[in-house]
């Protein structure tokens, strides 16, 4: 079964890292799914059935989404609040349609690595910012994977730096 890989950038066209990333995926349209919310909802208006029969049909999911003021972009936020009903991703019976599928984080960060460790400039490391998106997938039992993250694109974002992390994001999915 394909990967669905969800991308949450609000300025895609801009954007080298993520972009690229996507080149790189898109030459493989047999092993995944690219579900682009800023492209499918311009209005922020969300498709809750049509996104839940998304994730239904696929057993591995990726976010993928820039780090954005230490957290995801606003829309990924409105997705998870609208996407994961009660009933339908946790709380009943009927609900856990998440349970047991792979969902892990591609995340694409503009400082350098170093910077994100206790003693250092931000004084958290990105699982530990990141750590209410792990737990809101663990909570709907979900298969929490660890994240994938490319870091220092605000430093050096040549071509050859862009294209190595293309290449390792692609290793990633291919092991998920």
């Amino acid at each position: 079964m394909k990967t669905l890989i969800i991308v949450t950038h609000p300025n895609l066209q801009q954007s080298v890292v993520n972009k690229r990333w996507l080149e790189e995926i898109g030459k493989f349209p047999e092993k995944f799914t690219i579900h682009n919310l800023y492209k499918t909802y311009p209005d922020q208006k969300i498709d809750v059935l049509a996104e839940q029969e998304l994730i239904e049909n696929h057993d591995k999911i990726i976010f993928q989404f820039p780090f954005y003021w230490f957290s995801s972009p606003p829309l990924l936020k409105q997705w998870l609040d609208e996407v994961l009903t009660y009933g339908w991703a946790y709380g009943s019976k009927s609900g856990y349609k998440l349970e047991g599928k792979k969902i892990a984080l591609a995340i694409s960060v503009g400082g350098a690595e170093e910077e994100y460790r206790d003693a250092e400039k931000y004084g958290q490391s990105l699982e530990t910012l990141t750590y209410p998106l792990k737990l809101s997938f663990d909570y709907v039992k979900a298969d929490y994977q660890p994240l994938f993250a490319s870091y220092g694109f605000e430093i050096n974002a040549e071509k050859e730096v862009v294209d190595k992390s293309a290449d390792d994001y692609l290793d990633y999915l291919n092991k998920f």
